[in-house]
């Protein structure tokens, strides 16, 4: 079926850009973006994907402030021109490609609004490519990037507007593509997963003040080796002009990493972090951070058992909730994946940025034993 993007050059196998070229139904195309105060007053963030071969699109918006999280939620059948970015009052504009970007969430019934653009500081950095097999079957592969910048506009909450200023807001977004599991599970067989289940993944961009980014990010098994992990050290510009539209010649790989996470007692909340990096030329970079304020990934849909990522809801559907953060319980599977906003350290430097922990099963580098106890 053709659309709007079949005008482009940008074709990769022999059918409209609309068809994904594998029929699995856990092809995705997805934007994720956050934004937070500096000092740690608030956190926001968005999910915005398509689901082709499930016929969904879906997207989110959440906020944390004041020690309450409030969220959005939307889904409807997938437009079939990938031009279309809507999901009822929510939009998702690409205003310039890998500069800015636009969310608009229009007065609803949740009483959650925004208008907020998003302009990058950095070049974007492709992260590893995300390989997994469940016995002989590929449940995953994906292509990621990453990519920082500062945010502008507004966000009105239940009535209470808080204006977003470029010079204090700082985000990350990451633009992911490929197959994952997503929507309603499949019958069928258990796979070798499901013996002993579990995931753990940690990642972490920093933004410091001599004008670099750090980026951080690793799979582990039961065992605590690493399954992926990879990061790099960027320049971040003043002037969107100033990024370099190809290679970036500042971008530096990071080729070893090593990282420990403090878990709060009783839980799987992280207290406290540290990171060491080696760059490509040789340098090492070591980090500790501090969480200051928390986002639970529930919220832009993670683990949610009712606006999942990919789940059927109708023609159209939106809806929303709001919760205390000190009223959660932390064992709880919907609560485990989490991001925290961190103020870092790296010698006399200071910085700020993302730490995103999810921890389910066995991972004996972290004193855990089974599918979700607590650190002792």
């Amino acid at each position: 079926m053709i659309s709007s993007f079949d005008d482009y050059m940008i074709h990769q196998v022999s059918i409209p850009v609309n068809q994904p070229e594998t029929s699995d139904r856990n092809f995705y195309d997805r934007h994720w973006l956050n934004g937070y105060d500096r000092e740690g007053d608030f956190i926001f963030e968005s999910g915005f994907a398509i689901y082709p071969n499930r016929r969904v699109m879906d997207g989110h918006f959440s906020i944390s402030v004041d020690g309450v999280q409030h969220s959005f939620h939307g889904s409807r059948r997938a437009p079939h021109d990938r031009a279309e970015s809507q999901v009822g009052p929510f939009h998702l504009e690409i205003v310039t490609p890998l500069r800015e970007l636009r969310l608009r969430l229009e007065p609803n019934e949740t009483g959650i609004e925004c208008d907020l653009l998003f302009r990058a500081t950095t070049a974007p950095v492709q992260e590893p490519k995300n390989v997994m097999h469940d016995e002989l079957r590929l449940i995953m592969d994906t292509t990621r990037l990453t990519q920082l910048g500062t945010w502008e506009g507004h966000i009105t909450v239940k009535g209470k507007r808080r204006e977003v200023n470029a010079a204090t807001t700082l985000g990350t977004r990451d633009r992911s593509w490929g197959v994952r599991p997503v929507g309603e599970p499949e019958a069928g067989a258990p796979g070798l997963l499901t013996t002993e289940p579990g995931v753990y993944w940690v990642w972490c961009p920093i933004v410091w003040d001599n004008g670099i980014c750090t980026q951080f990010g690793t799979f582990e098994d039961h065992d605590g080796k690493a399954t992926q992990v990879g990061g790099a050290v960027v320049p971040m510009y003043e002037s969107m002009d100033d990024i370099p539209k190809g290679e970036d010649p500042g971008h530096r790989e990071v080729v070893a990493a090593t990282h420990k996470i403090h878990w709060k007692k009783g839980t799987r909340l992280a207290e406290s972090a540290e990171i060491e990096i080696v760059t490509q030329d040789g340098e090492k970079l070591a980090m500790t951070m501090e969480p200051v304020i928390r986002f639970h990934m529930l919220g832009i849909g993670y683990q949610h058992p009712e606006w999942g990522h990919g789940h059927w809801k109708g023609e159209e559907a939106i809806g929303g909730e709001s919760w205390k953060l000190d009223e959660l319980d932390l064992l709880d599977y919907k609560h485990i994946h989490n991001h925290q906003i961190v103020r870092a350290r790296m010698g006399e430097r200071s910085g700020v940025g993302t730490l995103e922990t999810v921890c389910f099963g066995r991972h004996d580098p972290s004193g855990f034993k089974s599918i979700l106890d607590g650190a002792t």
